[in-house]
């Protein structure tokens, strides 16, 4: 055993859904810039390793990937349960991680000597504590969303569940850095939903484990929720806010524009369009498509909408022939190009973290329509706390309340005043990840939690 096997070697385990393993990839290939002396093997299923390294070229070489089984057996046929590949996952993961760090151990010839994980994997903290090694979780979303999972247990005792599906304009006062947030804006899984289900299980347990964390990485920044982070940092041994990824390690591939969305943009006036994206996962209920739709034709708004083709039957009839000249529908789009085109005025969205981050460092309002997760919260903050946006009426669009909400944003006073607020907040992202920034000098200490 020579003294190679002393040379840091940081075993990065993902959870591998929805936007989670391209975050921690992303944060992993800074890592790997920062420190090029360190090995990192990244424990992810095939399938997610396979999209993450298919351009390798622009993979730091001291990345490796690893496959982990995915608890997937061959031949399985998917019965369309909510989260039925995720709770397949969760079923072996740990064993799986297990297995794996061992096998790496063996095959590189170097100890584990630090663990990265996505926060989601709450056990990842059992499997740094046997290998005696920093447990360094990365949370991919808010403060706002983690403070409600580390509270769950507060919040549980304190409402209660009794008739808790007709309560959810209740207000909670209790939860620090809070005030009137509405029992119904909880993130799914802290006291409504399905609280057995594996991923609120999960969630649950991550919030009682996080605080254990030797580090706790966060993909934000600090200036955005200074309370929040106050009263979250009393709770943990070290936070470290070395985001808004979205500008600290954007995707390395070129962008696509197949489809001309930004050609389009160039010929509008400014602040004039709306941009209309859910995200990978949130779909949008067919009648929502068609009020949606009505509201962007009768109020004149020009848009960019990005819409997958199996959704446009839901269209009202003659909708695409009566907005060619004033609306453009694309499978997809380059959305962060999109949102920094100087026509766009306004983002319509799931309010999912990534998209609430790309919209600050854009400086463009939000209207948002939550779907499940953290979409709730953080459009609570979008509307509530940082005044950056509006929740759309009801939380489903109508055509009435949609129509109003384009005219609030793109026409009336309240909209200057969404414009300012998000210029602030887009100046400080961008001023937490400058040469001396907040975020950048966090990343500098996160590379040293890593590399003793």
């Amino acid at each position: 055993m020579g003294s190679t096997n002393l040379e840091p070697h940081v075993a990065v385990l993902v959870f591998p859904f929805a936007t989670h393993a391209g975050l921690l990839f992303g944060l992993v290939q800074r890592l790997a810039k920062a420190a090029p002396n360190v090995k990192f093997t990244f424990f992810n299923t095939a399938k997610s390793n396979h999209s993450l390294f298919t351009n390798i070229s622009s993979v730091a070489s001291n990345v490796i990937p690893y496959d982990v089984y995915d608890g997937v057996e061959e031949g399985y046929v998917f019965t369309g349960k909510p989260q039925e590949d995720i709770n397949l996952f969760l079923a072996v993961a740990a064993d799986e991680f297990r297995r794996g760090l061992e096998k790496a151990v063996v095959d590189s010839g170097r100890q584990i000597t630090c663990l990265v994980a996505d926060a989601f994997l709450w056990f990842s903290c059992d499997l740094a504590q046997e290998i005696g090694v920093p447990w360094v979780p990365l949370w991919t979303s808010g403060a706002c969303s983690l403070s409600t999972h580390i509270y769950t247990d507060l919040i549980r005792q304190t409402i209660g569940f009794d008739g808790i599906e007709g309560r959810m304009d209740e207000k909670l006062n209790f939860i620090p850095g809070y005030s009137n947030l509405r029992l119904g804006d909880l993130p799914g899984g802290v006291v409504f939903g399905n609280l057995e289900s594996p991923f609120s299980v999960m969630l649950h347990k991550m919030g009682q484990i996080l605080p254990r964390a030797d580090v706790l990485a966060m993909n934000s920044f600090e200036e955005l929720d200074p309370g929040l982070m106050k009263d979250l940092s009393s709770k943990f041994k070290k936070i470290l806010n070395v985001g808004p990824f979205n500008l600290t390690s954007p995707p390395a591939s070129q962008y696509s524009d197949e489809y001309g969305c930004l050609p389009w943009l160039d010929k509008r006036n400014p602040k004039s369009v709306a941009y209309i994206g859910f995200g990978t996962v949130a779909m949008l209920p067919p009648n929502e498509i068609a009020e949606l739709a009505e509201a962007l034709e009768s109020s004149g708004t020009p848009f960019v909408w990005s819409l997958k083709d199996h959704s446009k039957k839901h269209l009202p009839e003659g909708f695409l022939e009566r907005t060619r000249e004033s609306g453009k529908i694309v499978a997809w789009a380059p959305q962060v190009q999109v949102l920094s085109h100087n026509a766009v005025g306004i983002v319509i969205t799931h309010g999912g973290w990534n998209s609430v981050l790309e919209s600050i460092a854009a400086g463009v309002p939000l209207i948002c329509r939550p779907f499940f997760g953290d979409h709730a919260i953080n459009t609570w903050m979008v509307e509530n706390v940082w005044k950056i946006g509006v929740r759309i009426s009801g939380g489903v669009f109508t055509k009435k309340g949609t129509a109003d909400a384009l005219e609030q944003v793109l026409l009336r006073q309240k909209g200057k005043e969404l414009n300012q607020q998000i210029t602030l907040l887009k100046d400080l992202a961008f001023k937490a990840v400058g040469p001396n920034g907040s975020s950048s000098l966090n990343f500098t200490e996160l590379v040293k939690v890593i590399t003793v």
